[in-house]
């Protein structure tokens, strides 16, 4: 993901990666774990899930933008793109209170323009 606020379709791609508990319990176990990131097998150790479905939502995460992968040696190190993860926030975030100065103006076009001043 990029490190400037995504687009609707950007964000929505993120969001729907997230849209299930498993990914989301292994997005939030990296994002636990900080910039180091974790081997797979430290994921599947810690979320219970087994190795070809952990593998599964990786690549869902991997492709949405936020997480990366880097392979160190033999072993290949996952890690929450934390900047993207906290643009996508901001992309929820400058929706805040949009209709209150810009009643129903197409709210969401309004709400980016805002938001690249406000976030």
């Amino acid at each position: 993901m990029s490190q400037e606020n995504p687009d609707i379709t950007t964000a929505a791609q993120a969001f729907a990666a997230m849209g299930s508990e498993p990914r989301l319990e292994v997005l939030m176990c990296l994002v636990r774990a900080g910039r180091k990131g974790l081997a797979v097998g430290d994921i599947q150790t810690r979320t219970n899930i087994p190795a070809s479905t952990l593998n599964h939502h990786l690549k869902f995460l991997t492709a949405a933008g936020i997480v990366s992968q880097e392979k160190q040696g033999r072993t290949i190190i996952n890690r929450a793109e934390l900047d993207g993860l906290e643009h996508l926030a901001g992309f929820i975030l400058m929706q805040c209170c949009v209709d209150e100065t810009q009643p129903h103006a197409n709210s969401n076009e309004n709400a980016q323009d805002k938001g690249a001043e406000n976030v």
